[in-house]
């Protein structure tokens, strides 16, 4: 039975909340005797371990306390109870950079977090060539970090966290810096240390990480537990968390209908791009997975839903409901409509609506994704735009299996032996 490497044991971390400074004061000082903060709990009686050599992600919404467990178990905070045991040497790719001095060379800064964690000159020397050899940013490393752009620093800070062969690796959001061909060489380290048989706790939003690379996915939702086992229950457990199925403040009107609209399910844009001439509105929109679930989550493979409601301000004939998926990069991936998939959507009147559903597969890679919406017709044999809603939400596509470009051929491979 493998030996535990990390046990985190009843650990809460509690935070006072005050309105205003001066209460902090006061109730320093003993000026009053009534309690004049609120208490807030990061974490609440957590409790998990994770064996030598295991790579185990945790996951949750923002404010779940995933960054707080790490910089507990790396040192950086102190819990308010329980307790935190650690077997093995620790390197943390946390805020990266945060022990640089600006005013220090790329060297220099080298030598300076080495010492800090815990090597002598002569072995820092040693993994020197590994550490520039990795972060590649030339001779820029002789010059003050202060002059470097965003991706340099984060190049060498990265590079020096991860060469130093620790036992035990934790990672909070940092395999995402720096541009694509340097992400790349970091997932490759890290898939390096787990064949090493390396300890990984591992956060990130990225949930086709945590399918691709976990053994183990603890969820936590406020603080507190919710659930750990294999990564796809946890991903679809944290599906329902992010559309508020396990909030207990979620109600249903009788008959099963909710009281809120679709799209407060969503994950929507605040810089989504919307305009149209008036007579019509896309006034509500849902994205649901195969098992009928609001989500900006889809697994790769599965059938998904892409739902809408159109309102009407005018008598209107034939309008076309469209989406489209875009990559990040602002690319249009796919998309269709109904004058493609020959649906009559007939004339609808002034203050009618109706609601309308595209169902498909989910073929395309693991990735981000921004979803399209609109509704249009023509007027006279002219394109009329009567409302758009361009990027609206996003769409994260969830995979455990990697091919090339936008979208997955779903090749059957055949092969035969031929032996002499």
């Amino acid at each position: 039975m493998a030996q535990v490497a990390i046990k985190v044991e009843h650990v809460s971390k509690v935070y006072k909340l005050y309105d205003k400074p001066s209460q902090r004061l006061r109730e320093s000082l003993g000026l009053t005797r009534k309690k004049l903060h609120t208490e807030h709990y990061a974490l609440q009686d957590l409790s998990f371990n994770v064996a030598e050599g295991e790579t185990v992600g945790i996951i949750g919404t923002n404010g779940s306390g995933k960054s707080t467990i790490l910089k507990i178990i790396t040192g950086v905070l102190s819990p308010t109870g329980g307790n935190v045991k650690v077997n093995g040497r620790i390197s943390a790719l946390l805020e990266l950079g945060a022990g640089f001095n600006m005013e220090y060379t790329g060297i220099e800064n080298i030598y300076l977090n080495g010492t800090m964690m815990g090597f002598s000159r002569e072995e820092i020397d040693g993994k020197m060539e590994a550490i520039l050899e990795f972060a590649d940013i030339g001779e820029f490393v002789y010059q003050p970090v202060k002059t470097y752009s965003s991706g340099m620093f984060v190049r060498l800070a990265f590079a020096v966290a991860i060469n130093i062969e620790p036992e035990v690796l934790i990672v909070d959001e940092a395999l995402s810096v720096g541009d694509v061909f340097f992400q790349n060489k970091c997932y490759h380290k890290f898939e390096e240390f787990k064949k090493m048989g390396k300890t990984i706790l591992f956060v990130s939003h990225d949930l086709n990480s945590i399918s691709r690379y976990c053994d183990r996915v603890i969820l936590l939702n406020k603080g507190e537990k919710l659930a750990e086992g294999i990564p796809k229950e946890m991903v679809d457990l944290y599906k329902k968390v992010l559309v508020r199925q396990n909030d207990k403040q979620y109600h249903k009107k009788a008959g099963g209908e909710s009281d809120r609209q679709w799209k407060e399910s969503m994950n929507i844009n605040p810089q989504k791009d919307e305009y149209g001439s008036g007579k019509a509105e896309m006034e509500d929109f849902a994205i649901l997975d195969s098992e009928g679930n609001y989500t900006n989550i889809v697994e790769k493979g599965s059938e998904f839903t892409i739902k809408v409601k159109a309102k009407f301000y005018q008598r209107l004939e034939y309008p076309i409901i469209a989406f489209a998926i875009k990559d990040i990069h602002g690319t249009t991936i796919t998309g269709t409509n109904t004058m493609y998939e020959n649906i009559n959507t007939g004339c609808p009147e002034a203050g009618e609506s109706f609601e309308l559903s595209f169902r498909q597969q989910m073929d395309l890679q693991g990735g981000e994704y921004l979803l399209s919406l609109g509704c249009t017709g023509y007027e006279n044999g002219e394109l009329t735009v009567y409302h758009r809603l361009y990027d609206v939400c996003s769409i994260t596509v969830v995979a455990d299996k990697v091919a090339d470009g936008f979208y997955d051929m779903n090749s059957q491979v055949e092969i035969r032996y031929y032996r002499k």
